[in-house]
Order: C-alpha cells, then structure tokens, then sequence
C-alpha cells in the first residue's frame, strides 16, 4: 500500500488526454470568440460612415438656412470622409428633407449607411451589409 502512495506522489505533470481536452476546449471557444468579435469589427466601421452621414446632416442643415432647400450637389456641402468611408451621395433632396448613402471601402467593402432626413421626423439610419 505504501508503494502505491509512493508512486502517487512521484507522478507531476499532466497527461495527453488533459492536454488535449484543453487544446479541444480553447479550440471551441475560438470557434465561437473570432466571429462575434469580426462582427464588432463591421459594426464600429459602418458607426464611421454614420459619423460621416452625420457631418452631412449637419452641412445640409446650414445649406437648408441659407436657401430654404436641400441640396443634392455634394459641392454645395463641404464634409470629408474617413478612414473606411471616404465619400457620400446625396440621392435625393426637397425643401421637406433629403435621402444620404455612403459606402465603405478597403476592409469596410460591403457596408453602405443610409440616412433619410426629414423636418417632421429627424434622421433615420440604417445599414447595409452587416
């Protein structure tokens, strides 16, 4: 019985069949970590194109001031893009409100913002491509 005790004791370490359920379980929760957080990765670029549709907001309310309309040429507005978002368009516009879109690019590809503007009920965006 004391040799048994003995060689209990001697024993340090683990074995493979430990290694592996280790290896198994951190290969599982990778499985599930990488897409969730690519996911994040798309929503914080198309949050960059709101930013974006954001400063046309605010340039097409100071063209509404100055001429009681809104206007779809993008020179009329001055705004810059971003990293992901470098451009807009500017679909349609009245004196009631305008229509915004822009499209990301590089790592961004595939994501396009929209935002519908009117004076009775505000911005609306909405996204595309997540």
């Amino acid at each position: 019985m004391k040799r048994i005790f003995r060689m209990i004791k001697k024993k340090k370490g683990f074995t493979l069949i430990e290694l592996m359920v280790v290896v198994i379980i951190v290969g599982i929760l990778a499985s599930v970590a990488v897409p969730l957080y690519r996911g994040n990765i798309r929503k914080a670029m198309a949050s960059e194109g709101a930013a974006l549709l954001g400063a046309v907001l605010t340039a097409e309310r100071v063209y509404y001031a100055e001429h009681n309309t809104y206007t779809t040429t993008i020179t009329d507005i001055s705004t810059t893009g971003n990293k992901y978002f470098t451009s807009f368009s500017v679909d349609s516009a009245n004196a009631n409100g305008f229509t915004a879109s822009t499209t990301g690019t590089g790592d961004a590809a595939g994501i396009t913002v929209y935002m519908t503007y009117t004076n009775t009920s505000g911005a609306a965006i909405t996204y595309g491509g997540l």
